[in-house]
């Protein structure tokens, strides 16, 4: 998938085996510590499905997305998942590659036939891709974070009517 953005080139692709240890270095880099990089390496290893896409240019990965499946007591409407966490290079950030990582992944997740997704995220970022607040939709985080953080876009309209209650995250997330 090729994307042009205010950086330039780039290709957007399902990650690869070869590319594991530059996503580490990719996600230790665009976060404080390597909490996220250590915990992109579990969900690797320890859920599915998991859809991971990167972003290259000139043969560096440059960003990564991860979409895992978050459940929900009691609905049997299709495959939730959540975006979690999506990592842009420092030099690269604001370059709009992560709007490019949000998109393709969310065509990703609806070819793996998800019928939405949730984010924990900054609630001024998400909005441009049709996140709204997951509340709207009865649903709640089941970490203590602020309302307007906690979002979800139905990838299937109508998808998230009829159901309520509080989405739970993999316990791999719990490790960071």
């Amino acid at each position: 998938m090729p994307w042009f953005g205010s950086s330039g080139p780039m290709k957007i692709r399902f990650e690869k085996s070869a590319d594991v240890a530059a996503i580490f270095a990719l996600n230790e880099a665009a976060f404080d510590t390597d909490a996220e990089a250590r915990l992109v390496d579990r969900l690797r290893n320890d859920v599915t499905p998991y859809i991971s896409l990167v972003a290259e240019s000139n043969d560096q990965i440059i960003g990564n997305i991860v979409f895992t499946p978050v459940t929900l007591d009691k609905y049997s409407g299709g495959l939730l998942l959540g975006l979690a966490p999506m990592a842009v290079a420092p030099d690269r950030q604001n370059t709009g590659v992560g709007s490019a990582l949000v998109d393709a992944g969310l065509a990703a997740c609806r070819e793996a036939s998800a019928v939405a997704v949730v984010v924990l995220g900054h609630p001024a970022y998400y909005p441009r891709f049709g996140f709204t607040p997951a509340s709207g939709f009865g649903l709640a985080c089941d970490y203590d974070v602020p309302d307007e953080a906690f979002m979800a876009i139905e990838l299937q309209p109508g998808s998230l009517a009829a159901c309520s209650g509080t989405l739970h995250y993999h316990p791999t997330f719990a490790g960071v």
